[in-house]
């Protein structure tokens, strides 16, 4: 790979460290559990009756009762189909090697949007660390139950489980909520397993002794282990943040979710019933979602692809009152529930428009505008936006000017960041040919200009992965 320079000179003062961020330990597997909703839903409808009956006793059931939710729900607006996804560590059994702790707790939720029609399906994630306002739950078995508070979003789950969850989601986005589904650690490795494998492209060498990690640069195919440690790592990927984390854990899935509804998994019967089976046994449902309602669904959905399927995240910032967690922005966030809750999100999230998604965009922070501390602001901006942030480091020398430096092969990269920027330039470095970009902060920064429509949510659909060609 070839090095981009904005040429800097002498050293000047080192730019402090950001703020420590709690980071989601256990969060993963959970981007996978869609993969085996879709996988359900598109191939369910093709087994004889004895592979549907094995496939039926496979889920475990738990029920949420009105109680659970509540009184004030939200009216249902429309005939689409609205799952809460949520994970389980719950680290007994199988699970017991990734550590111990009672009870169970999640660290990653999801709303999957099904379109009336079936032919659409949207994934929301709320980032772990959102402080929001959570609702009063009853205690139920072993759990305490909650207190009206403003807290992180899984404090719910840990005091009032699913049903708790379920009424935190419903509260806070107004989306009429029908079914959840729950998955485990060792559910999400015997679904890569089953396919064979995912495949994930990356950008540098990765060696992470905690997620026994040890990987070349470039394509490589994941299954088991080392699937799990490479959703679950932080530190030795990028910038080691929480975001980034979650852009990797997105595309991870979107590569997931493209195999399993490939011509290679739905037309092999043996292929396509160990990812059945694997998904089936991984998963606990409410009772209403049997095997029978996916397999209904599944009927209706058979013409659903990859490219129906989008990937957003509720729009956020870092907390500066709260350092390390995360605040959602509005109007933004509210928007795009309205959206969803009416199932107009397909006509104002446009998932082909861009050839390249900014998670894809690979940008190296140079801070040389002799302002301590601007350039982990503008990373953290970024990375909002949805950009992967490679690296923060301080500029040898004082930049006048704000600088996008490129190489060739990163020149439609370059030409979307620069469009985003206030006031820069653009500056071709000829002998360079890496994709990674390189933003040189100047004393002339002046920010980024403010998002003007629904793209202030930046997703991406499940036809593009981690190797997508550009």
């Amino acid at each position: 790979m070839g090095h981009v320079d904005v040429r800097p000179a002498p050293p000047a003062e080192d730019i402090p460290a950001p703020p420590p961020r709690t980071p989601p330990k256990w969060r993963a597997w959970l981007w996978v559990t869609l993969s085996a909703a879709l996988g359900v839903l598109t191939g369910a409808a093709t087994f004889a009756i004895g592979g549907y009956v094995k496939l039926t006793g496979n889920v475990r059931h738990e029920t949420v009762t009105t109680q659970d939710l509540g009184e004030a729900r939200p009216q249902k607006i429309s005939k689409a189909l609205n799952v809460l996804i949520v994970g389980s560590d719950q680290r007994n059994g199988a699970n017991a090697k990734y550590g111990r702790f009672p009870g169970e707790r999640t660290d990653t939720i999801i709303l999957a949007h099904i379109s009336p029609n079936r032919d659409g399906a949207v994934l929301i994630s709320f980032p772990r660390d959102s402080l929001v306002r959570l609702p009063a739950c009853p205690a139920k078995g072993t759990l305490p139950g909650q207190r009206p508070h403003i807290g992180m979003i899984n404090e719910s789950f840990n005091s009032g489980g699913i049903g708790c969850t379920w009424k935190t989601i419903e509260g806070l986005t107004d989306i009429h909520i029908d079914h959840f589904v729950k998955v485990d650690f060792t559910g999400f490795k015997a679904m890569v397993n089953a396919l064979g494998g995912v495949q994930v492209c990356l950008p540098q060498a990765v060696h992470d002794k905690k997620a026994l990690l040890d990987l070349p640069a470039g394509r490589q195919m994941l299954k088991g282990e080392q699937a799990l440690g490479y959703v679950r790592a932080r530190y030795s990927f990028g910038d080691g943040s929480d975001i980034g984390r979650i852009q990797r854990q997105q595309m991870f899935l979107a590569s997931m979710a493209k195999k399993a509804m490939s011509g290679e998994t739905l037309t092999n019967p043996a292929t396509l019933f160990g990812f059945l089976d694997a998904a089936t046994k991984s998963i606990t449902t409410d009772p209403d979602l049997t095997i029978g309602v996916m397999k209904d669904l599944a009927t209706s959905a058979q013409g659903l692809t990859a490219g129906q399927i989008r990937f957003v995240t509720t729009p956020w910032r870092y907390s500066v009152t709260n350092p390390g967690r995360v605040e959602w922005v509005q109007p933004q966030a509210q928007r795009l529930f309205r959206m969803v809750a009416a199932d107009q999100i397909a006509k104002n999230v446009k998932s082909g428009e861009q050839k390249i998604p900014k998670s894809q965009i690979q940008i190296l922070v140079r801070n040389g505008s002799g302002r301590q501390g601007l350039g982990t602001q503008v990373a953290a901006e970024l990375e909002q936006r949805g950009y992967h942030i490679v690296k923060v480091e301080q500029a040898p020398q004082p930049y006048a000017k704000t600088v996008v430096a490129y190489s060739k092969n990163g020149e439609s990269r370059a030409s979307r960041l620069y469009r985003e920027l206030k006031k820069s330039r653009a500056r071709l470095v000829p002998t360079a040919t890496t994709q990674t970009l390189v933003l040189g902060i100047g004393a002339d920064w002046t920010g980024m200009k403010p998002p003007k429509t629904l793209d202030d949510v930046e997703g991406f659909d499940a036809t593009q992965d981690s190797c997508t060609a550009s």
